[in-house]
């Protein structure tokens, strides 16, 4: 595999960064008890307004060493209209790439998505994705009491409370593990290109993680993500999130083809309760 087909197929995975962090999350709630009615209430003690992320992801091989490829930051605020006549949040996640990736392979992309402040399901996700010479720009409204989505394209069945990447990551974080049955293996529905998939995680257990912004006590995942020229095997990545009721990412590690990419918390603020997990500076 030549350098730049690495860098490329590194370029991908952190270019749609809010693809490759959601799917760690998006996956962590089980889609066999979701309710045949869309729900109305779901406890969140995870997040609030003004809520600031930002995320570094780099490359390792032995033949680059550690190469930045992109950032990626995410924001919580309350959207100025209501959809539904529901007051929602407005979480946008942007993705770019950075240093020598811009040159070959481009990559600004920005994602919306409008999430009911009670329910924590999504009723609006706005896409734009610029990825080399690969454009798209699309709308998804999501109709949960009929269990449709409308596209730019097309108007899909859909299960009841079902997630846009985005929406999903925001709404695993709600959840404990106490939530989660005993053989440690969960599943979500969600939805992405007029499709719907169906996505399942591995929690793996505790662990301390050291990255630069200090030392953390963190709940392990491993999410399944398909196969192809890119991953190797069914299960290549690793997350780790706090261990409190933040649930924030700390960072991702993906084994790819050749090296790995990993994506590491860089900066938060307006975090809604303690870190209680850092152990350190």
């Amino acid at each position: 595999m030549s350098l730049t087909s690495e860098k490329a197929g590194v370029a991908h995975l952190c270019n749609n960064y809010m693809k490759g962090l959601g799917l760690f999350f998006l996956v962590l709630f089980l889609a066999g008890q979701l309710s045949a009615q869309p729900r109305t209430y779901h406890p969140n003690e995870a997040f609030g307004e003004g809520e600031y992320t930002q995320f570094r992801v780099y490359y390792n091989s032995a033949f680059t060493g550690n190469v930045t490829a992109g950032e990626a930051t995410i924001k919580v605020e309350t959207a100025k209209k209501k959809y539904f006549d529901k007051e929602v949040w407005k979480i946008v996640g942007e993705g770019v790439s950075k240093g020598a990736f811009n040159w070959f392979y481009k990559v600004r992309n920005r994602y919306e998505s409008y999430v009911d402040k009670q329910a924590i399901i999504p009723y609006l996700f706005v896409r734009h994705t610029r990825e080399g010479g690969y454009s798209k720009d699309d709308e998804v409204f999501f109709y949960h009491d009929l269990q449709l989505a409308t596209s730019r394209t097309a108007t899909k069945k859909i299960p009841s409370n079902v997630h846009d990447f985005v929406s999903a990551l925001y709404f695993m974080r709600t959840l404990n593990l106490s939530e989660f049955d005993g053989d440690s293996s969960y599943y979500l529905d969600f939805f992405l290109d007029d499709s719907v998939y169906v996505s399942k995680i591995k929690y793996v257990g505790t662990e301390t993680i050291k990255v630069d912004l200090g030392t953390f006590r963190c709940l392990k995942f491993a999410p399944m993500m398909a196969t192809g020229n890119v991953f190797a095997d069914a299960y290549p990545m690793f997350v780790w999130v706090t261990d409190d009721k933040n649930h924030l990412p700390i960072l991702a590690e993906t084994k790819v083809v050749v090296g790995s990419v990993k994506m590491e918390l860089t900066a938060y603020k307006n975090l809604r309760n303690p870190l209680s997990s850092k152990l350190k500076d």
